[in-house]
């Protein structure tokens, strides 16, 4: 077992038998990882011999994947609205269902300049897909984790994208200004919203993945609800908060966003149809 097709082969049954729905692709990127090359190098040399050190290595990350290891963790970047970025164990891996935040945020930006502050930004994913496509807005990214800003900054400085800044805060905590409170046009979070005793949890990617970045208390509604009750006084007039949540939060999370005094309150639906994203507008 020492060709490209060989390893692919063995790799994809060990992966299948393991439960993998995407056995062949992770058996492919993770050997792309481990020789530097692309999938169609895969396919123009499958029958190019593997040295017995990238073979090591390729069978230990199979092993690794094989027990449900993420495969953002193996390789270290996930491609996030065309992003690659790089992961860690301490941050959130990056989902395409975020895409629907970002997209609702560029439709409701006001012009061409402005200011957006991304709350629990983890590896900047949301912060820097905004700043590559309104590159004269300011956009400020916090976390509460050191190792989240430090990843997030690490991000910026590889995209080269020089309009977004991050640093610790504990949501609104250290966002003020001369005046007192920080305001911003647009406020996006995609917070803890799963419940403590979710069985999700307890399976596929999330095993892995920080809790303190999942779990919220109130059913998973305890984050969304605190932000929803502060996000206000830190908003423009004008100004939209957009909360990312659960498949069958939107309802409550409406019914804080009304209840705080934002206006035309409403859902938006990701690409599996459900109601991913609720967002309000802040009194002009």
């Amino acid at each position: 077992m020492r060709r490209v097709d060989q390893l692919l082969a063995w790799a994809s049954a060990r992966l299948e038998k393991a439960g993998s729905p995407s056995a062949r692709l992770d058996a492919e990127v993770l050997l792309c990882q481990v020789l530097q090359v692309d999938r169609t190098w895969l396919y123009t040399w499958n029958d190019h011999d593997v040295a017995i050190l990238a073979r090591a290595r390729f069978e230990a990350l199979v092993a690794a994947r094989a027990v449900g290891q993420p495969i953002a963790h193996l390789t270290g970047e996930r491609e996030f609205w065309g992003l690659p970025l790089k992961t860690s164990a301490d941050t959130l891996i990056p989902r395409p269902d975020t895409e629907t935040l970002v997209e609702a945020a560029l439709e409701l930006a006001p012009g061409e300049t402005g200011r957006l502050l991304d709350l629990g930004t983890g590896t900047g994913a949301i912060a820097l897909a905004f700043a590559s496509e309104r590159p004269d807005w300011h956009i400020t990214g916090v976390d509460i984790r050191p190792e989240a800003v430090t990843l997030a900054r690490c991000n910026a400085e590889r995209l080269c994208i020089a309009n977004a800044t991050f640093f610790r805060s504990d949501w609104f905590e250290s966002l003020k200004d001369e005046r007192g409170v920080e305001r911003f046009d647009l406020i996006v979070s995609n917070p803890p919203y799963i419940a403590a005793d979710d069985a999700h949890l307890r399976r596929g990617d999330l095993r892995f993945e920080p809790h303190s970045a999942l779990v919220a208390g109130e059913g998973g509604l305890a984050d969304l609800r605190h932000l929803a009750g502060q996000a206000r006084r830190h908003l423009l007039p004008g100004g939209w908060l957009l909360l990312e949540h659960g498949f069958d939060q939107a309802g409550p999370v409406r019914e804080a966003l009304t209840v705080t005094g934002l206006l035309a309150v409403q859902s938006r639906h990701d690409l599996a149809g459900h109601e991913r994203v609720s967002l309000g507008e802040a009194p002009r």
